[in-house]
């Protein structure tokens, strides 16, 4: 089995390694480094990035070479490649049209003193991974609820009294007032659609790829897949399909990587990586 090199070379030899973790949150490195070796890294590659890894308390080796162990530490409990499961749960009813756009627009604005920088770029930053789109000097704006992680995210940094959080069915950017086209002003929708479609393109290659390989093209597969489907997903602010070009690339991206996620998942049992218990749980969400 063979990938496409335009579709495996942006995986990074830090993802290859967190998504090897096991169920008991250790990493063999022989297959670790088979796996790495099938997406077009170097044994050298791996070494320096575990060695990266281990300096910065990430894993802990047992071991050397092909027949260490690695052992993920407290600060590695999950993988990077796990995304949100409430978000895949929600992203896939928008694709079944169980979640619409009611009309309201959802804003928060935040006004957080200078001698608290660090907490006001990380509610920021929490804003923009939530979906919301910048208006104007610290309002953001988001077609979702996003009130409860808003305020959970408030409270954790510390800065409540600095936020506020409103709704409108009354949204006008200059004189722009349809949802649809304040939709296409607000956030970048080609270039989320080209994320997609390359999604989906890959994931229509690694399908039928799934059904005969060998248990290491297996995590290769998975982990190309992963990788993918994060790169589409995170700056996807998941818009209601009312304020979407019809029919909308992302939708057929998530259908085809589900019906990959469930050709995973029919060898959870076989398969410790904690990846594949994912893919599981994710199947779960969505049927």
């Amino acid at each position: 089995m063979e990938i496409r090199h335009d579709l495996d070379s942006d995986v990074s030899t830090r993802t290859v390694v967190e998504s090897m973790i096991r169920a008991d949150a250790t990493i063999d490195a022989g297959e670790l480094y088979d796996v790495a070796n099938a997406l077009g890294m170097g044994d050298q590659q791996v070494r320096l990035c575990i060695k990266r890894l281990v300096a910065e308390g990430r894993f802990t080796q047992e071991g050397r070479g092909r027949k260490a162990t690695l052992r993920a530490t407290r600060a590695t409990e999950t993988s990077a490649l796990e995304p949100d499961l409430d978000f895949v749960r929600y992203m896939y009813e928008q694709d079944r049209g169980l979640a619409p756009f009611d009309g309201s627009w959802h804003l928060v604005a935040f006004a957080v003193p200078e001698s608290a920088r660090r907490a006001r770029d990380a509610m920021r930053d929490t804003i923009l991974r939530l979906g919301g789109a910048p208006i104007q000097g610290g309002l953001y704006v988001s077609a979702n609820a996003w009130e409860d992680r808003i305020r959970a995210a408030a409270e954790d940094l510390g800065v409540t009294d600095h936020v506020t959080t409103l709704t409108t069915t009354d949204l006008s950017i200059g004189a722009v007032t349809g949802a649809r086209e304040l939709a296409e002003r607000l956030w970048p929708i080609d270039r989320i659609a080209e994320g997609h479609r390359r999604l989906l393109a890959v994931a229509e290659e690694i399908l039928p790829a799934l059904r005969t390989a060998s248990r290491t093209e297996r995590l290769t597969l998975s982990i190309t897949l992963a990788a993918e489907f994060t790169r589409a997903v995170e700056p996807d602010p998941l818009l209601p399909p009312q304020l979407l070009p019809q029919p909308w690339v992302g939708a057929a991206a998530r259908a085809a990587v589900a019906a990959c996620w469930a050709e995973l998942s029919k060898t959870e049992e076989e398969q410790p990586i904690r990846l594949f218990r994912w893919y599981s749980r994710a199947i779960e969400q969505i049927i």
